[in-house]
């Protein structure tokens, strides 16, 4: 994933912090903000810009984030570093749904439970507490039977991707890398209990086939970050350019073609000034989950874009003709690289909504898209609801 070799990202980002976060925070001495976040909530977080990547799903791992919002008046110049953002941000959730979803198969499995029946006083369950730094000791000391058993789990898996025809080698590729990456951010939890009864060849056989499934599946739920990402962009991009098209009317209300007028660097250059004068600006925001101790919301992300606009309902109705447009045809990827030069600024971006509601459905993810207007300050919300 590009995101993660790259060391920062630019994007004044807005972080808001869970209670766990905040706590963290505070016993670390650092000082909290006060922001005001686009829909005029206030909560308290950090700001940062740049940015590591590698920090930002490290906080989310821990449940430090609850939302992410960046709001600019031009998304085109940092395009790629929004994409890689959001990327970041669906694979962190996709890593703790992947490992939650890992040690509640794992304390189903028959050694487990064979075991808690022999060692009453040493139950592995779902209230089991162990400190890090004790499962980090027995783990150092084995080193060489979790790299063992990362290979036996794995080798079969890679086997089989290789073998897939139905695969691109870019698909290849990708899924060798994600199912490492699945398996590499396990929590300590976990690992304790794989190499616990790695020894035992039965036991461990039903602890490899639950793992192994897994990984199948969410090397597939892992496609939609792409997807959600592309979405993503095409949303901003296209407020932005409602947000131009209408400072150009005021600008330069005797032009005959406006969006002839836009496609002028020098021109665009001089509407975007204005428009960060004016404060006029796009925000995303990325809300994680419902905290830790949310039961079934652990794996929830809810994306906004909000943007002040005069022409809601034609925005709703937009948004609504084209989710019920025919994609059958093409994948959203194939879509978006066949776009014609130029066409950026068209609405053809909705379109996106329909193939990541189709790519949802065929791996088990739960996705709605929602438009909302808050009458009060004529903002126009768009949310978009997944649940993995």
């Amino acid at each position: 994933m590009a995101s993660e070799k790259k060391f920062s990202l630019n994007l004044p980002l807005k972080v808001i912090l869970t209670e766990e976060g905040t706590s963290h925070f505070i016993s670390n001495k650092k000082k909290l903000l006060r922001i005001r976040l686009a829909d005029n909530v206030e909560e308290y977080g950090i700001s940062l810009n740049p940015f590591s990547p590698q920090s930002i799903q490290n906080m989310i791992m821990v449940d430090y984030i609850s939302k992410i919002e960046i709001s600019m008046s031009e998304f085109v110049s940092v395009r790629q570093e929004v994409m890689d953002l959001s990327k970041v941000i669906v694979y962190s959730i996709l890593y703790k749904q992947f490992d939650r979803q890992v040690f509640a198969d794992l304390i189903k499995c028959d050694c487990v439970r064979k075991h808690n029946r022999a060692n009453p006083s040493e139950l592995i369950d779902e209230r089991t507490k162990i400190e890090d730094k004790q499962i980090r000791a027995v783990l150092s000391s084995k080193e060489a039977i979790v790299r063992q058993a990362k290979k036996v789990i794995l080798d079969p898996v890679w086997k089989s991707i290789m073998e897939n025809k139905e695969y691109s080698l870019e698909e290849r590729n990708i899924y060798l890398l994600m199912t490492e990456k699945f398996l590499n951010r396990l929590s300590l939890m976990n690992w304790y209990i794989i190499i616990k009864f790695f020894k035992d060849k039965e036991g461990f056989n039903q602890i490899n086939i639950a793992i192994r499934h897994l990984l199948q599946i969410y090397m597939e739920k892992s496609r939609v970050a792409e997807y959600i990402s592309i979405l993503l962009m095409e949303l901003a991009l296209n407020n932005e350019n409602s947000n131009l098209r209408k400072e150009a009317k005021l600008m330069y209300h005797d032009a005959d073609d406006i969006d002839a007028l836009m496609f002028d660097p020098e021109v665009r250059s001089k509407i975007v000034s204005e428009l960060k004068k004016k404060h006029e600006l796009v925000s995303l925001s990325w809300k994680l989950g419902g905290g830790s101790t949310a039961i079934g919301k652990q794996g929830r992300l809810q994306i906004t874009v909000l943007n002040k606009n005069d022409e809601f309902e034609e925005v709703k109705e937009n948004i609504e003709n084209k989710m019920a447009a025919d994609t059958n045809k093409r994948s959203l990827i194939d879509f978006y690289r066949e776009l014609p030069d130029g066409q950026e600024n068209t609405d053809l971006g909705l379109y996106y909504l329909s193939y990541l509601d189709d790519a949802c459905k065929k791996i088990n993810v739960k996705f709605e898209s929602i438009v909302n207007q808050f009458t009060s300050n004529d903002l126009t919300v768009i949310n978009l609801i997944f649940n993995f």
